[in-house]
């Protein structure tokens, strides 16, 4: 049975979670008793009475179509700037760009974000999920290369890993903004939640 909080969440599909599970090599850390049958809302609903926020987050990073997806990772790469900031690293506003116009052209400086970043620059797991959204390496020369399965869903939860342990004091806060943003874009929202605004579930 599933949870009401997880009945509207448009944006994910309804094959079988384990489907997605089996595709994009995700492993669970929560043992879960949901049939192979159970959709991705289902599954969620189960993880969420057990508590298993990271679990969630994995999964929806996997279920959502890669432009919402990507919107998602960049909405946790912003969490990473420093506090007042509204200077974007050049990662983030590729990925940014793809999401806002996906093209070819956005996708390659998707792509070459992703070749020029610093190694310390946590932010390029934007631009990593907007090259790969197609499910190859990249336009252009990389397009006859597949992308490693889940690879756009690999990307954005790492970055939502990253900005959850950000700062220790502020982690379970932060757990619930991601885990609430990407449950409103799978409602078709646009992510932008108010974490005073939660509602109890």
């Amino acid at each position: 049975m599933t949870s009401p909080r997880f009945d509207d969440l448009k944006k994910l599909p309804t094959h079988p979670a384990a489907r997605i599970i089996a595709h994009n090599n995700i492993v669970l850390q929560t043992p879960v008793t949901a049939p192979a049958s159970a959709t991705v809302a289902q599954l969620l609903s189960e993880l969420h009475e057990k508590g298993a926020v990271i679990d969630m987050m994995q999964l929806l990073a996997h279920a959502l179509p890669p432009r919402e997806t990507t919107w998602w990772a960049c909405l946790s790469a912003r969490d990473l700037l420093p506090d007042g900031s509204d200077k974007l690293t050049p990662s983030i506003k590729a990925a940014e760009d793809w999401v806002l116009q996906p093209s070819e052209e956005t996708r390659a400086l998707a792509r070459a974000a992703l070749d020029s970043a610093p190694n310390d620059d946590d932010t390029v797991f934007c631009a990593m999920a907007a090259t790969f959204a197609d499910g190859t390496l990249g336009p252009g020369e990389y397009e006859d290369y597949d992308a490693p399965p889940g690879a756009v869903g690999s990307a954005a939860f790492s970055i939502a890993l990253i900005a959850m342990f950000d700062r220790e004091d502020e982690t379970e806060t932060r757990a619930t903004l991601l885990l609430e943003r990407a449950l409103d874009i799978s409602r078709g929202g646009s992510g932008q939640v108010n974490p005073l605004t939660f509602s109890e579930h």
